[in-house]
């Protein structure tokens, strides 16, 4: 559609009808606000952010629910999990992401649109004209919407790895059935707290949008009237150089990637190694010329400056500040272990051998751990806990503060009160009624009562009713710091603590609960996320709400089938020595941390008189720390405060580890260029081509990424180019330094331990 055939469906003097009496646009203090532009954008959004990304224009004729995108969205949501759950259980592995699926669709619709005749079969036309924008949101939102591994299929693995357990398909269904879509519910009632309000912003849907506009031609007030290129031709030039430049840190140069070039100078210092070093470091040397380490943790290009300011005060106090002083004056033992890793560990330094606490019939045995060894974690793992912690009491106390008002607003206001021309716009489409979403709660919760009462699970009726009222409980404050700061806190160290201290010993139950009382609310984010998609591209509600459950269901049965056939057919399956490098990773951490939480337990870790009791604190220091601030902002009017968001500061780095401060670094100095630099001296330049630039990049990467595996990685086991390219200076340089090979500063004698003499 062109922007004059958008125009005409859109009259102003309609919209205004719908208009509220004049009210505040965001009833808490939000960073994210043009206080400039507020009361002279009626017909468009006050953010420049969604401005620069979202049409203010609809066309309520545009072909949307048609056969086509059904049949293609589909097509994704079979082949996308597909591919993904066969990878995923491969080290090292390659994730099919919904860019990908974005981008192959345009052409594919294009010329479906070209070649298809115009016929009806059963009254419905397979080419009901030029392919829409709309269209193409809807496809990729099916390709989206489960194209990660479920979480529970992890459980299946573990059951079947760890414990031997091997249930029949009717189980491993209803239980991911159960987990993946019990969410959608809650996510449907919390769309008007989520979605609705133009606060809610969303930022990384604003880069998905800026893709959608920018492939369709779409053009809008908010793009600006900068000159220069097209976005499209913008896009093209920044897919060309992301897609190309990839080959040099993906494969040809991979020290471009890592990048610890400090330790390159010296490579057997250990302190210089903890302190600059990528892999096991701190990240202290701050560059590196991959996007896709940049990106790790999201696109910064997307998330806001001052949430990235919040994160990156985060990052310097707790791992470039407390981490060295814990580390360096051996507080828990730590100098016996690298400062930063994955693993738990021995007292020895080795990795925790869960089953050497595990009597012949698999169960924790007292006798066994007590001639073992406690369990030691690594600095930064030990304060991610701390952190995780803190964030689920600051979620609620910040909550409380800040959002209370906005909530009870949201609570009785109507798509037409809304002061945002996106929901008076949408406000035309037919909702979703409110028991659709209840028959998908009763459903799933009747599936969950049957996989945990026909199956031998451990796990009571009442956890799971325990752990469903947490993660609804968390959906609305975690969802609304998501939708404002591009963070979401998660939920599945606290969930782990609750039922590791109310069912010690019971792995299955523990995964289990872990598993409604995250992922519940995690459906629940990603289901809201989409809907507001849709509420930015004018996709109408009902046929999105269809979409996302009928891909949720395809998706999760062609996991499980893939991964059924592959524990069938793949000899060795998970094994370290697998010859085909399908060794698990993640059911590996996944499976340990049953032992460790659900098998040990908390008790024996984090309760008074042990090792980690410390870090309990964190749960107080999370509920004071927002208090605090917000008296210090009432009492000196201090308007640098407003920025300050403690769930944010405690859950921005949540992803140290695996992922390494490195990772933090170069997102928040990359987030300070573009949206604070570039964002404040050439706002023109910012707005047009912003997000179009995250785009590219990203899609670049992800092209490039899989055409890499499928070309080099994979074929001969890897082999290709093992004795020339693979094994040249810049390939191996990263590796041999103490950082990657993760070395502690101190290491016990020979046939001697660290740590406490008497553990229990």
């Amino acid at each position: 559609m062109s922007a004059s055939t958008h125009e005409e469906k859109f009259d102003p003097a309609v919209e205004k009808h719908h208009h509220a009496p004049q009210v505040n646009i965001a009833d808490f203090d939000d960073p994210n606000l043009d206080l400039d532009h507020v009361d002279t954008l009626e017909d468009d959004s006050p953010y420049p952010e969604v401005r620069s990304a979202v049409a203010n224009t609809d066309d309520p004729d545009m072909p949307v629910n048609t056969l086509r995108a059904w049949f293609i969205g589909l097509l994704w949501a079979i082949i996308v999990p597909g591919l993904n759950q066969f990878f995923f259980f491969r080290f090292p592995a390659v994730t099919v992401t919904s860019v990908v699926a974005q981008l192959i669709s345009f052409p594919l619709l294009r010329l479906w649109a070209r070649v298809v005749p115009s016929v009806k079969i059963f009254g419905v036309s397979l080419n009901p004209g030029p392919f829409t924008i709309k269209e193409h949101v809807l496809i990729t939102i099916m390709a989206t919407v489960g194209y990660q591994s479920a979480y529970a299929t992890d459980i299946v693995a573990v059951q079947r790895v760890f414990y031997n357990q091997t249930y029949n398909f009717s189980y491993q269904w209803l239980l991911v059935m159960s987990t993946q879509l019990i969410g959608f519910s809650i996510g449907g009632i919390a769309r008007r707290f989520l979605v609705q309000p133009p606060s809610m912003i969303w930022p990384t849907n604003l880069v998905t949008c800026t893709l959608f506009n920018t492939l369709h031609s779409q053009q809008y007030a908010g793009i600006g009237n900068r000159g220069g290129i097209s976005r499209e031709r913008f896009f093209t030039y920044g897919f060309i150089c992301s897609f190309s430049w990839y080959f040099l840190p993906g494969y040809l140069f991979t020290a471009l990637s890592t990048f610890n070039w400090v330790c390159w100078i010296v490579p057997n210092n250990v302190v210089v190694n903890q302190l600059f070093g990528t892999a096991s470091g701190l990240g202290m040397s701050i560059l590196t010329f991959d996007w896709a380490q940049i990106a790790y943790i999201g696109s910064p290009l997307a998330t806001p400056w001052w949430a990235e300011a919040n994160i990156a005060g985060s990052m310097v106090i707790f791992y470039w500040i407390i981490v060295p002083a814990l580390y360096y004056t051996n507080t828990w033992y730590f100098k016996y272990l690298p400062i930063s890793s994955t693993h738990s560990f021995d007292n020895t330094g080795k990795t925790y051998d869960v089953t050497r606490i595990l009597d012949e019939s698999g169960a924790f045995s007292e006798e066994l751990y007590k001639g073992y060894s406690p369990l030691f974690l690594s600095a930064t793992f030990a304060l991610a806990y701390g952190l995780s912690f803190a964030s689920i009491t600051a979620t609620l106390t910040h909550t409380f503060i800040y959002f209370r008002k906005q909530i009870w607003v949201q609570s009785r206001r109507s798509m037409h009160e809304q002061p945002d021309i996106h929901a008076r716009l949408m406000a035309r489409y037919p909702q979703v009624p409110e028991w659709w979403y209840a028959v998908i709660l009763v459903t799933m919760f009747v599936f969950g009562i049957i996989v945990i009462e026909a199956w031998p699970t451990g796990m009571p009726v009442w956890a799971f009713v325990l752990a469903l009222i947490i993660s609804f409980l968390y959906v609305i404050p975690i969802g609304m710091i998501q939708a404002i700061t591009n963070q979401q806190v998660g939920l599945n160290v606290i969930t782990e603590l609750i039922i590791g201290y109310a069912l010690p010993g019971k792995p299955i139950a523990m995964m289990m609960f872990k598993t409604w009382g995250y992922i519940t609310m995690a459906q629940a984010l990603q289901f809201t996320s989409d809907f507001k998609l849709g509420h930015y591209m004018k996709v109408p509600p009902r046929p999105m709400f269809w979409a996302q459950v009928t891909a949720t269901v395809v998706a999760g049965t062609v996991q499980l089938g893939v991964q059924s056939w592959m524990f069938t057919n793949i000899s060795n399956m998970c094994a370290l020595d697998q010859p085909d490098n399908f060794v698990c990773p993640n059911t590996q951490v996944f499976g340990t941390a049953s032992i460790v939480w659900g098998v040990i337990g908390p008790a024996r870790q984090f309760s008074s008189g042990q090792l980690y009791y410390g870090l309990l604190f964190f749960f107080l220091a999370g509920f004071l720390a927002p208090v605090i601030t917000r008296l210090v902002q009432i009492r000196y009017s201090n308007v640098v405060l407003k920025y300050m968001n403690w769930p944010v500061i405690f859950s921005g780095t949540g992803l140290i580890p695996p992922a390494t401060p490195s990772n933090y670094v170069t997102w928040c100095v990359t987030g300070f260029m573009f949206n604070y630099v570039i964002r404040r001296r050439h706002f023109a330049w910012w707005t047009k081509y912003n997000y179009v630039l995250s785009a590219a990049l990203d899609s670049g990467v992800a092209v490039s990424a899989v055409v890499i595996f499928f070309c080099l990685q994979y074929p001969r086991n890897g082999t290709i180019g093992a004795n020339t390219v693979l094994t040249w200076w810049g390939n191996v340089v990263s590796g041999n330094t103490a950082d990657a090979m993760k070395l502690p500063l101190l290491t016990p004698p020979a046939n001697k331990t660290f740590g406490p003499t008497v553990w229990n």
